[in-house]
This record gives C-alpha cells, sequence and structure tokens, in this order.
C-alpha cells in the first residue's frame, strides 16, 4: 500500500453533500416539487389562451422599433437572445481537460480561514484526504486572527494531518487578501491551489485541476467547479444551488475562448510563474485611492488574464461550499460580489481593447458589453414595468408569464447537467430575485470604495 492509500484509509471522509434533507424541508421539497410544475402549466396554457405571448413574438417584426423604448427593448433582447444561443453552442462543445499523464507537479493548498469554527476542520480534511501523491503535497492554513474556537479546530487537524499541514496565525485580523499573500509566499508547489475555509473539495478535485495546466502552458489559472454544500436545509440553499450549478453554463463556454472571469476562491489553481509577478501589484491594489480588501479573486484573474495568460473551467474538478440561508446573508454576499466585480469590470476594460494576449480578444469584449448593459437595461425596464403594471394590470400577468418561460430556458442547463427535479427552485429563483434584488447593483456602483467585507 502506497503512502496516498494509506493516508485516505484512515481518513474520516467529509459528507462531500452536506446535510441530510431535513424532515421539514423534505415535506417543503415534495409539496413544491408536485405543486409548482402544475401551476407553470397553468400560467402557460393561461398565456396561450389570452394571447399574452403576443408582445413577445413581434421582436422581429418593424413595428417594435417605431419608438426610442420599445426599439432598445426589443434589439437588446433580441440581440441577448442570439448571443445566448451561440454561447449554448460554445458551452455544448465544451469539454474538460482529461488527467495529465506521467508525473504531477508539486502543489500547495492555501486555505485562509477566520472564525469558521468546526466547518474548517471539515476543509482542511478534505485537503488532506486528495488523492494527490503525498510527497508532492502541502497544505498551508493562515488563521486570519479568529476570535472564537477556530484555533483549537486547527490544532486538532494540525495533530492529525502534521505531515502535510502548515499553519500561520495572525494576531490580528488582516484581511483575506493579506492571509492568501502569507500562503502565496510561503508556498513551495509548482502549482498553488486556493480552498475556502468553508469548502469541501472532492478527492480527485486536485488531479483535475492542475491538468489543464499541464497541457496547455498558456494557460494562467483554471476554476474549479463550485457547488452547495448546504442545499437541502433551506429553501435558500435549495436556490443557491441551482443559482451555482447554472454557474457552469458560464464558465464552460468563457472557457472555449479561454476567459474564464472569474476563478473563484471556493476552489482555483494557478501557475507559481503566473502568480510571481504580480503578487505584489494585487497586493497593494487601490481604486479611487481606496485599498481594494474584497472579491480578491476576481482581481487575481483580472491580474492574470492582463498579462495574457488563459484561465480556463475543469468541470470534474469539484468542491462544495457552505453559501447564506437567509435574505440578509445572500444579499451581503451578492452586494460584496457586486462591487468587486462593479471594480474588476473597469479594470478589466482598461486592458481589453489592447494585445494583451494573441488569441481570443474578440468574444471577451462582446460578452463584457452585453453584461455591462444588462442590469442598467434591467433597471430601466423594472421601472417601466412598475408604471405599465398601474396602467395596466394585465401586465403583471404577461411579465411573470415570460419570466416564468425565460427561467425554464435557462435551467435547461441545469436539467442536463443534474437531471433532478430541483430545477423547480430556479424558477422560484428567477421571481425572488427580480423583485428582492434588484437594489444590489445600483447600490454597489454607488459604494463600491466600501472596504468592509460583509461576511460577518
Amino acid at each position: 500500500m502506497d503512502t496516498a492509500t494509506s493516508r485516505l484509509s484512515w481518513l474520516p471522509r467529509p459528507p462531500l453533500a452536506g446535510p441530510v434533507l431535513s424532515h421539514k424541508m423534505h415535506l417543503l421539497d415534495l409539496g413544491l416539487k408536485l405543486l409548482l410544475p402544475v401551476l407553470l402549466t397553468l400560467l402557460l396554457v393561461a398565456a396561450y389562451q389570452f394571447g399574452s405571448l403576443h408582445d413577445y413574438l413581434q421582436l422581429v417584426q418593424a413595428s417594435a422599433y417605431t419608438a426610442f423604448l420599445p426599439a432598445l427593448g426589443a434589439a437588446y433582447a433580441l440581440t441577448l437572445l442570439l448571443f445566448q444561443v451561440f454561447r449554448t453552442v460554445l458551452w455544448a462543445t465544451y469539454r474538460p481537460y482529461p488527467l495529465a499523464p506521467g508525473p504531477l507537479p508539486s502543489l500547495t493548498i492555501i486555505i485562509p480561514v477566520y472564525n469558521e469554527g468546526a466547518m474548517v476542520a471539515k476543509a482542511i480534511d478534505s485537503a488532506a484526504a486528495s488523492d494527490y501523491p503525498a510527497a508532492k503535497l502541502e497544505i498551508i492554513l493562515i488563521d486570519d486572527g479568529s476570535t472564537d474556537d477556530t484555533w483549537d479546530y486547527i490544532v486538532q487537524a494540525r495533530e492529525r494531518h502534521s505531515q502535510l499541514l502548515s499553519t500561520i496565525r495572525f494576531p490580528k485580523n488582516r484581511g483575506k487578501k493579506e492571509a492568501l499573500y502569507a500562503g502565496f509566499t510561503r508556498a513551495k508547489g509548482e502549482i498553488l491551489v486556493t480552498l475556502d475555509s468553508d469548502s469541501v473539495m472532492k478527492p480527485e478535485a486536485l488531479r483535475h485541476l492542475v491538468a489543464p495546466l499541464l497541457q496547455d502552458p498558456q494557460i494562467g489559472a483554471v476554476a474549479g467547479n463550485v457547488k452547495v454544500y448546504n442545499r437541502h436545509q433551506s429553501l435558500m440553499g435549495k436556490m443557491q444551488a441551482v443559482r451555482f450549478v447554472n454557474l457552469d453554463y458560464l464558465r464552460a463556454s468563457q472557457s472555449r475562448y479561454r476567459t474564464v472571469v472569474c476563478t473563484p476562491g471556493s476552489l482555483s489553481a494557478y501557475r507559481r510563474a503566473a502568480l510571481r509577478p504580480i503578487l505584489a501589484a494585487w497586493r497593494d491594489q487601490t481604486f479611487l485611492g481606496a485599498p481594494c480588501y474584497h472579491t480578491e479573486d476576481r482581481a487575481l484573474t483580472n491580474f492574470i488574464l492582463r498579462q495574457g495568460y488563459f484561465t480556463y473551467y475543469q468541470r470534474p474538478a469539484v468542491v462544495y461550499t457552505l453559501v447564506p440561508e437567509t435574505y440578509k446573508g445572500v444579499c451581503r454576499m451578492y452586494l460584496r460580489w457586486e462591487r468587486g466585480n462593479a471594480r474588476e469590470s473597469l479594470v478589466q476594460l482598461g486592458y481589453l481593447f489592447t494585445r494583451y494576449r494573441r488569441q481570443y480578444r474578440l468574444l471577451p469584449i462582446v460578452e463584457f458589453f452585453l453584461a455591462q448593459l444588462e442590469y442598467p437595461l434591467t433597471l430601466l425596464f423594472f421601472g417601466l414595468l412598475l408604471a405599465s403594471i398601474l396602467a395596466y394590470p394585465l401586465m403583471l400577468f404577461k411579465f411573470l408569464t415570460v419570466l416564468a418561460i425565460a427561467s425554464l430556458l435557462n435551467l435547461l442547463y441545469y436539467i442536463w447537467l443534474e437531471r433532478d427535479l430541483d430545477f423547480i427552485y430556479g424558477v422560484i429563483y428567477s421571481y425572488y430575485a427580480f423583485f428582492l434584488l434588484q437594489w444590489i447593483y445600483p447600490y454597489a456602483w454607488v459604494t463600491v470604495r466600501h472596504r468592509g467585507w460583509l461576511t460577518r
């Protein structure tokens, strides 16, 4: 029995799919899966009977372009639809890199942690349980000044994995970026992997994660496949689980032109040669005179891309991560993301039109502008919708119908990948996000210089 196999034989296996479905959630889940398809069917039948879909079939007719606002909406919707079809072709033709033959490179897993409690032990155990060769693996954990019992769990994990795990403890909280920087500068591996302290990866994830880096020297970073760890614990967890799976569609299609715009902190791999030249600049990055403390993964991806490296998504490299289960928690998470996206979109615009690399420059530009137009136009038409409903209440019925159809079309990707009935939570999320989360985008732009991390 080799070293890696013997290590796996006694190591406790983490519950990769998260906690089991509670009795209350089981009843709710069953009820929704029986009721929602019936309601959707009735909605679509009624829409067809009353001709509510007729207006949406006029996008290709000249009458839709006789006034400015209808023309703007119709042109954007048609452009978005065509790009969706094109992106679907890219997604369908995406293939992950196969496992690389020959020897594997040395690899360092870096885990920043702050007030994570018992979950950090599961993250460490999942890293130690990897089927990656033990002789080429090291794990560095950085405790960013935790004030709860997190350090106790770290000490226990260090005793279990003394040959693999080394630790750094900050006396005070410095922020996630500083913790990652400390890990990056101390790491010895040729490949550096980030793993969030609330995330649990599959044993085979590391081998899959390094495969693109070994087979294409132009790839500088690889994104893992992030799924939801606590998907069975709440309605919010279920909705987020569907949304996270649908990120596969985005990252797989972006991989066809080698521009995954965000390699997530939950699980991503970086070529050491791609990181070394930009670490200091990434650490000291400022925006509008303020230090950049949040969305460090999107910022790091921008630095990698701007050097001319490609970024790729590796579907078999699976990791499960905790998500918020309350409205407040979800708002804080999305606000943090959108502030970072606002900042990093402007950073990306600064190099998109330069000769930063030889290939794959056109499609990132097309995607960038479509993405930047999406939220402003959505807010504009949201306002027009509210005004229209006051004057013509039947408009609400028409809108609810088209939103259901759009969500079902987007969920075809989820259904193809997961092949289960949880897609109904994606429909629920579409309504939830449209009516309850629209404020986040404009507020993120207004408060883009805010320095709070918004995790706790």
